[in-house]
């Protein structure tokens, strides 16, 4: 049955809320007006040396949210997190939440923005999705400008570059398939070599952005990050480049976390933005350990579902940060449900597809408990999902022991998850045996071996000869201690995007391995997933647009 809430669009129902001004919101978290740098009444940023001030202060509770397989469009995990930080709130708890900004590829492509929906939105909603506060074109500008000088070095012959090997590509931040592969010129003398570009989402220094905790660890990450290897086999970082300190100025105001606010006036950070299939898929460090500081829970989602985003959290984020989470949010709908219990139409009620769906929804919880973190199933409710199938649903994982609550934050804002807010209170006051998937101390392979076997279910792994040549040289040069971040698809637990459900017997295939130095961590590219996506026969983009006023519609 649609109700008047799905009835409007996201971007009406944003309107019909007044925002509070910003320093309220910064306010009721103990941040004072001078540490804003402000973008207008309702956008800000923080300043990043306030967590040094606050460093012997205790951190929050910290809790996941993270989903099983999902479907084309998404299950709800941002829609969530805002919306359970209000169901907090209304339990009368200090609360924020961690977002990473949307990429304006997938809003002007396939999936719209990433700013929640209904009565469970950030706002505004439109600055947060397009320009926001320039973090994004730091990124890119920053990442081109190395670009530029790794040619202009091979041009003016001031290095000796091998131009066959240079590892840094270019960046954008829009999805653009002709940039995927294309040749440009070398030197002086002519002639060419390949090139390619990846979306700004996967620039190493979106990674490194996400990982810094302050402008100095930033510039320090960059300095090391590997561009290219010279005609004699050894690396070229951007320190080699001499522009480590012209990278790190575009990120003089790009470092502090942006804090907007939700429907209800919860306080949202929102800073970085890799993606979590080609990359780390969290929002930044320092505004999760800021969050830490300043809340008693902080509810962040990590990209995609459990073998993607959160196995990077744990053993990425975590580690690098030292975090320790108390809880995570499984989140499930009935659509995915029905799409991996093999239903033709996975928008239509199907029981018998739902249960059959199970099985990757019981994979996502065996993920998480790999990780001794206690965990919850949020079933997000769509307007045009049945009480029968929800119940049908709720049964099914009740005899299987599973703790799974239904919650509609989308319709109904915080009230609609005030149960399983209270089943996370309980549950992260319990004190979880946090342990990593792997230790850094093994061989690369075998890192990788692990999170295949365990969070995919693989068999095994193949390496095509140029991974097994880059895992070679990783260890020659001493990378080899980094954890690894798997790209690969996420439309299966496989790196084979048509395998759904709960596939089993399955190999992963390694193309290459890279090394993102700078961000601490090697990228093992598997499948055929792409690092710069493209558009859809009608994107988005078509339906967007903007009246005289600056109102902007279609999204």
């Amino acid at each position: 049955m649609l109700t008047l809430m799905s009835m409007r669009t996201d971007p009406e129902i944003a309107l019909s809320f007044k925002l509070r001004p910003i320093d309220d919101i910064a306010g009721e978290l103990g941040i004072a007006s001078e540490r804003l740098i402000h973008y207008g009444r309702h956008i800000a940023k923080v300043d990043s040396k306030l967590l040094e001030e606050l460093k012997g202060r205790p951190d929050g509770k910290l809790i996941l949210v993270t989903a099983m397989s999902p479907t084309p469009a998404g299950e709800g995990k941002t829609t969530l997190t805002i919306g359970l930080t209000q169901s907090l709130k209304l339990l009368g708890r200090k609360a924020a939440a961690c977002l990473r900004q949307p990429s304006l590829g997938p809003f002007f492509g396939a999936k719209g923005g990433a700013t929640g929906g209904g009565l469970s939105q950030v706002l505004p909603a439109d600055d947060i999705t397009l320009q926001f506060t320039g973090d994004d074109y730091s990124i890119v500008t920053a990442h081109n400008l190395i670009s530029s000088v790794i040619d202009n070095h091979m041009y003016h012959a001031t290095l000796p570059i091998d131009p066959a090997r240079i590892l840094w590509p270019r960046a954008s931040t829009v999805n653009d398939r002709t940039l995927r592969k294309l040749r440009v010129p070398v030197g002086k003398a002519g002639g060419g070599r390949d090139e390619e570009f990846v979306i700004s989402a996967a620039s190493e220094m979106m990674s490194i952005l996400s990982l810094s905790l302050s402008l100095t660890d930033f510039r320090e990450r960059a300095g090391r990050v590997v561009v290219a290897f010279c005609k004699d086999g050894k690396p070229v970082t951007i320190a080699d480049l001499g522009v480590t300190g012209a990278a790190a100025a575009l990120f003089k105001n790009a470092i502090h976390p942006n804090l907007v606010q939700s429907n209800e006036g919860a306080p949202v950070f929102i800073h970085g933005g890799p993606f979590g299939n080609i990359s780390i898929g969290c929002n930044s460090l320092l505004a999760t350990k800021l969050a830490l500081k300043l809340s008693d829970y902080v509810l962040t989602e990590a990209g995609f579902a459990t073998e993607l985003g959160a196995e990077k959290f744990f053993d990425i984020k975590c580690r690098c940060g030292d975090l320790k989470p108390s809880a995570a949010v499984i989140v499930a709908t009935l659509k995915a449900l029905r799409l991996h219990g093999g239903s033709k139409d996975y928008l239509k009620t199907d029981t018998a597809s739902m249960v059959r769906g199970l099985e990757n929804l019981e994979k996502h919880i065996e993920n998480i408990k790999k990780f001794g973190v206690p965990s919850i199933v949020a079933v997000n409710r769509y307007h045009d999902d049945t009480e029968e199938e929800l119940s049908a649903l709720l049964g099914a994982l009740g005899e299987r022991g599973v703790s799974a609550h239904v919650v509609d934050v989308r319709e109904r804002g915080g009230a609609g998850g005030v149960e399983a807010a209270g089943a996370l209170l309980a549950l992260s006051e319990n004190h979880p045996n946090f342990k990593y998937l792997y230790q850094l101390n093994i061989p690369v392979a075998e890192k990788i071996n692990i999170v295949a076997r365990e969070m995919y279910g693989a068999l095994d792994v193949e390496f095509t000869g140029e991974a097994k040549r880059d895992i070679e040289e990783i260890g020659s040069f001493g990378y080899s201690t980094l954890p690894v971040c798997v790209a690969k698809t996420p439309k299966s637990l496989s790196d084979d995007p048509d395998l759904l459900g709960r596939p089993l017997g399955f190999k992963v295939s390694v193309r290459r391995v890279k090394i993102d130095a700078g961000a601490g961590f090697l990228v093992a590219v598997c499948g055929n997933v792409l690092l710069m996506p493209g558009l859809p026969k009608h994107p988005l983009a078509e339906e967007i647009d903007i009246d005289g006023d600056g109102k902007v519609t279609g999204f």
